[in-house]
């Protein structure tokens, strides 16, 4: 038998589009949804060493929900790098500043943490409204059920 295993290249990949409405959707389930499709999981040339994913538009990033009582006792942190600098956030006072964050944060840790995770994350657009300029891509829509 003289099989040889697939590896996609990065020049025969043929990206899509698609919109994602995370309007009252659990946030953690958006997330994942955005991250297989970034990753392109769903696609049967997926080589894990290969940006083979899509590009994904997530709109009503303001109206995601989160479950129980992670609104108020979730806590994002990080550290500037200065002495005594660092930064706690509840997604509370997250929605209030920033609510694209929420979603730009989970799918950010769900994508592999190099360069190639850099790669299939700058693929991801998050928007607050309804509106997107992506139209022109004529985008499919994405349902997550």
């Amino acid at each position: 038998m003289n099989q040889k295993t697939f590896s996609a290249k990065a020049q025969d990949i043929q990206r899509e589009w698609y919109v994602i409405d995370a309007a009252d959707q659990v946030l953690g389930q958006v997330a994942v949804a955005a991250a297989n499709l970034l990753r392109g999981k769903n696609k049967a040339i997926f080589t894990p060493h290969v940006d083979t994913g899509d590009y994904v538009v997530i709109i009503n990033a303001d109206k995601v929900r989160l479950t129980g009582k992670k609104e108020t006792s979730k806590i994002y942190t990080h550290y500037t790098g200065w002495v005594g600098n660092q930064k706690v956030e509840t997604p509370k006072k997250v929605r209030e500043t920033h609510p694209e964050r929420l979603v730009e944060r989970a799918v950010r840790g769900m994508v592999p943490h190099n360069r190639l995770g850099s790669a299939i994350y700058s693929k991801l657009k998050v928007y607050n409204g309804t509106e997107h300029p992506h139209a022109a891509q004529s985008p499919k829509e994405y349902s997550l059920v």
